[in-house]
């Protein structure tokens, strides 16, 4: 895939199954990325359902509408990337600090130290009314 770039969108009501629904479409997503290793893939796949599921469970919606999902992916040989968009959610008063204390031991806040984990870099950004989690994975190509 040397110098391709492959984009996809994903965007449905915030409830379980569209978590389901997400991970066929990552795994359609790979199927066009024969060069991006399979441990890479395992990994961002594993952050971005993290994320996608932290959305489901956690989002607070702003009125009666509901939280909506939305996930854009974007990849190149040597790049993943995905923006996971919770539509229509209260702003989070930290996003990027999880609970403290040893993962084992917590109930919540494991996620994020399982994204942290799985990729090479996390932001949360505001705009509107939507909370954007960019996640972003350095990738060496396969030969």
């Amino acid at each position: 895939m040397t110098d391709r770039e492959l984009q996809r969108r994903f965007e449905a009501d915030a409830k379980p199954e569209s978590v389901n629904d997400l991970h066929d479409e990552l795994d359609r997503f790979w199927s066009a990325l024969d060069d991006v290793p399979f441990e890479d893939q395992m990994a961002f796949t594993t952050a971005v359902i993290e994320a996608a599921s932290n959305v489901v469970e956690h989002g607070v919606p702003l009125d009666r509408d509901g939280v909506r999902l939305g996930v854009e992916l974007n990849a190149t040989s040597s790049r993943l990337q995905a923006r996971i968009l919770e539509i229509n959610a209260a702003a989070h008063p930290d996003p990027l600090t999880p609970a403290t204390g040893d993962p084992a031991d917590l109930e919540s806040g494991r996620g994020l130290f399982l994204i942290n984990a799985l990729v090479t870099t996390v932001t949360v950004e505001r705009q509107g009314n939507t909370n954007i989690w960019v996640l972003s994975k350095e990738s060496v190509p396969r030969q």
